[in-house]
């Protein structure tokens, strides 16, 4: 990494801070300036800082190429300091090239950005109202919390490059990449070459977004994988200081020869196998515990999808190492082999045990919903078969989440166990302080047992989260007024 993108990362850095200050300061600041919160604006319709930075990002790179991912991007930074951490103790892993893996940043901005509106419109339903919401007063919303956030940066921007390589999560795992990617391919600011190239390949050598340099230049005269994220890294190291940024036509001279065959790790049923391990490890980590982040999700699903593969072969050869580690030496398990096998059934032991949690949490919500069209005997049957699913979920799960405390509160509340749903409601609120349906089902009951004293704290504390919940305004004025207040 150059001195001056060194540096520009780390003025951004002090920029997330500053911005985290203000908040903690003054009490109100500017939205996320954070492309995740585009899915607010098309979702819903707010306007935010966001949406703005992403819109201004996108016709950025419509002009010179990925510079934003290059230069902006804080994940971008990690991963490149993690290469570089790496290559001072004299270790480079190897980038892995997949070809199914490789859609997953696409099917995510599609998941992300579009599915919303997709959803919306199969549903019948409008298009929300455009508001502009630039100010919030609180700024770590829609953010995970501090563990998870440390673990998010450890997965997605370490302990993928040390396995897939360098931009690893960039490679396989990031939507505002794919979209990015898809742009840069009209772009005219590109990396050029002049006559003075000697096809030395110390441009590829140094590139740490796995652009095959030396090969693009010579063919086309400029860079045209969409990967390329302007980080200048191959100007900078050129001996004949032949490469240079510049503008023009796309295709300035067409190739003289045809084009080298991709090479990729795995075989076709090596991907296919890969790929239902993604499909399934995201759908046991996404929203576990309502803590996972989706980006999170994605960097254990892409390294997971990677991890049998690799045991496969191991178990099948006599000599195997996999980026820097050597697992196998005359047909035995070395010990870095016993260490990367025992990590992986725990790792995998966890996700499957996750899955299985999610999924009677995921199928005693579904009898809840179907439930709630239902009268009579069935309906109480099926709430029984709800309160099943769900109580397993949480009794086996390592914690619990509010949703699922909520739903176990409404079951027992209908069942007349006024105890247990406030314990449950309890729960929720212990997990989720800043939701206000916790508070409002405890206002419920204290209201139910005819309790108003402390009906009409836990009310006045939904208005201070919302002071708008008309709800908790109602409620609030027929116990005061029984109160005589």
């Amino acid at each position: 990494m150059g001195k001056r993108r060194a540096c520009v990362l780390v003025l951004v850095h002090l920029a997330v801070l500053a911005h985290v200050a203000h908040w903690k300061l003054g009490g109100t600041t500017l939205t996320p300036v954070e492309p995740s919160e585009a899915m607010q604006t098309l979702e819903l319709g707010w306007i935010n800082a966001g949406f703005v930075l992403f819109a201004l990002a996108i016709v950025l790179t419509l002009v010179v190429g990925r510079f934003f991912c290059g230069w902006v991007c804080h994940l971008v930074a990690y991963q490149d300091l993690c290469a570089w951490l790496l290559a001072r103790v004299g270790l480079k892993p190897r980038p892995v090239r997949s070809r199914l893996l490789v859609w997953v940043p696409l099917g995510a901005a599609v998941y992300m950005f579009a599915w919303p509106s997709i959803a919306r419109a199969l549903a019948g339903e409008a298009s929300p109202s455009w508001i502009a919401r630039f100010t919030t007063d609180d700024l770590w919303a829609t953010f995970p919390g501090p563990g998870i956030a440390v673990l998010t940066l450890v997965v997605d921007g370490f302990l993928i490059v040390w396995l897939l390589g360098a931009k690893g999560f960039c490679t396989y795992g990031c939507p505002y990449g794919a979209v990015f990617g898809a742009v840069e391919r009209v772009a005219p600011g590109r990396i050029r070459v002049t006559d003075a190239c000697s096809g030395c390949g110390q441009c590829t050598a140094h590139c740490t977004s796995n652009v095959r340099v030396h090969e693009e230049v010579a063919r086309h005269r400029q860079v045209v994988d969409p990967g390329c994220m302007k980080c200048l890294d191959c100007v900078s190291v050129c001996p004949e200081d032949a490469l240079y940024f510049g503008f023009g036509a796309k295709n300035e001279k067409k190739p003289s020869s045809a084009k080298p065959k991709r090479v990729y790790d795995f075989t076709w049923g090596e991907e296919l196998f890969g790929a239902a391990v993604f499909a399934l490890t995201l759908a046991s980590m996404r929203g576990l515990y309502e803590l996972v982040p989706f980006l999170l999700a994605i960097g254990v699903s892409v390294i997971a999808a990677a991890v049998p593969v690799a045991a496969w072969r191991a178990l099948r050869s006599r000599e195997f190492a996999f980026q820097t580690l050597a697992l196998r030496r005359g047909g035995r398990v070395t010990g870095a082999g016993v260490g990367a096998a025992s990590c992986a059934l725990a790792g995998f032991a966890f996700v499957g045990h996750s899955g299985f949690v999610q999924w009677h949490e995921l199928a005693g919500e579904r009898v809840l919903v179907a439930a709630g069209e239902m009268r009579g005997p069935e309906r109480t049957e099926r709430i029984v078969e709800a309160r099943e699913h769900l109580e397993l979920a949480a009794r086996i799960g390592l914690t619990t989440s509010p949703s699922l405390e909520l739903q176990l509160a409404s079951i027992l509340r209908e069942q007349n166990d006024l105890d247990g749903a406030w314990r449950h409601f309890e729960r929720a609120h212990e997990l989720s302080p800043k939701r206000t349906s916790p508070l409002l089902g405890l206002a419920s009951l204290a209201i139910a047992r005819r309790e108003l004293d402390r009906a009409e704290p836990l009310l006045v504390e939904v208005l201070a989260l919302d002071p708008n919940d008309a709800t908790a305004q109602a409620w609030l004025e027929r116990v005061r007024a029984e109160l005589g207040r």
